[in-house]
């Protein structure tokens, strides 16, 4: 018995890897490929030997990181918005996927306050939208739609949130991805229940730092477009806590579910939280710190006082146990070493632009953190 449980320990600390075996020649169908995560997730999924096809609008952002790693070439790319169910329909019937990522969205709080119908319109109906596209397709296994870390009713609590607690949302982002995830219970109770050999699941995940993001209105973008133009970087809420990580921890455990939702099994239909160890939780001046010190102090901040009209969370965080014992899915990289990552990543770019390097740097850094994953934990600043 003692043998048993080390052997466990030991493979909880390593944490699953995505399997080239299970993804080679899989047809992906993702929607959101041209944004920052499905960027980072149609580039992986292709490392791995899936065959993808992404479905988006078109990139919103100049520079953008879909044209800097050339992603029309590697994937096929549809240009098309989520509310437009007849097109998503006629494309998802001709690609005939066995995965589906749902990653399209309005992604930003402080732009749902400016475009609150289109938020909703979006990332409420274009997840039903998806879902009721899918309910035909003969290939199909899995979906996995992405949400937030701000579906829960928010409380301001210490402790985290577990996939149990009660949804809510104060703000019109919040609200339509609470909305999003009783879509989705509600397809998957009435049209993927067992007797469906399609299975849907829901992740949460939030506050993701990685190279390649220029979206407006977000911490990271905020400081690098500061440190490039060479202006003062006004922050807001500098004492917020949030449950920060790099893009590639919560897309391993994307991966992850995926794989087990293809294999039938329902437990696995149902929602997952995505987040940091409670002891990994930074505060937004925190972050701007250490993006300073990677970029060799190049980086000068003021506090400014926040629009008290629109409401942000004080406080923030997930807890992952569900995530770590269904999935074995392990965090592997502090707030400082996925920061180090991604000013790695700006650095390049700015320096550089070559297309062929971002590629390599950026394949080698999904490489490295795959390898990260066969090893153990390391303490905050230490991997």
């Amino acid at each position: 018995m003692e043998n048993l449980v080390t052997a466990d320990l030991a493979r909880s600390a390593k944490g699953a890897v995505p399997s080239p075996d299970f993804w080679r020649g899989k047809r992906v169908f993702l929607t959101g490929h041209t944004g920052f995560k499905g960027c980072w997730l149609s580039l992986w999924l292709t490392t791995l030997g899936a065959r993808v096809c992404g479905y988006s609008l078109a990139p919103s952002s100049d520079p953008c990181m879909f044209e800097v790693l050339g992603l029309a070439q590697s994937c096929e790319s549809k240009i098309g918005d989520i509310r437009d169910k007849e097109n998503l329909q006629e494309e998802l019937s001709e690609f005939e996927p066995e995965i589906v990522f749902h990653l399209a969205a309005q992604p930003l709080v402080r732009q749902s306050y400016i475009t609150p119908l289109e938020t909703f319109s979006t990332n409420v109906m274009g997840t039903a939208n998806l879902l009721d596209a899918c309910r035909d397709l003969t290939a199909l296994r899995a979906i996995v739609c992405v949400t937030t870390d701000k579906v829960y009713e928010n409380r301001e609590w210490l402790w985290a949130y577990r996939e149990t607690e009660a949804l809510g949302g104060h703000d019109p982002y919040s609200a339509s991805k609470a909305c999003a995830e009783f879509v989705a219970s509600a397809y998957r109770n009435s049209f993927f229940s067992n007797d469906s050999q399609i299975s849907v699941a829901t992740a949460r995940a939030g506050n993701i730092v990685g190279g390649g993001d220029w979206a407006d209105d977000r911490l990271l973008p905020d400081c690098i477009r500061a440190i490039t133009s060479a202006q003062e970087l006004e922050i807001r809420h500098p004492g917020a806590i949030r449950p920060w990580q790099h893009a590639l921890e919560p897309l391993c455990g994307y991966l992850l579910l995926a794989e087990n939702l293809f294999s039938g099994n329902k437990d696995y239909a149902t929602a997952f939280n995505f987040g940091p160890s409670n002891e990994r939780l930074i505060s937004v001046k925190s972050i701007v710190e250490m993006v300073a010190d990677c970029w060799d102090g190049a980086l000068s901040f003021r506090l400014h006082e926040a629009d008290a009209a629109r409401h942000e969370a004080n406080i923030l965080a997930l807890d992952s146990t569900k995530s770590r014992q269904l999935l074995n899915w392990q965090p592997k990289l502090s707030a400082m070493k996925a920061v180090q990552m991604s000013i790695d990543w700006y650095k390049a770019f700015y320096d550089s632009g070559s297309k062929t390097l971002m590629i390599d740097l950026t394949e080698n850094q999904i490489a490295d953190y795959s390898r990260k994953l066969c090893g153990p934990t390391m303490p905050d600043g230490k991997d």
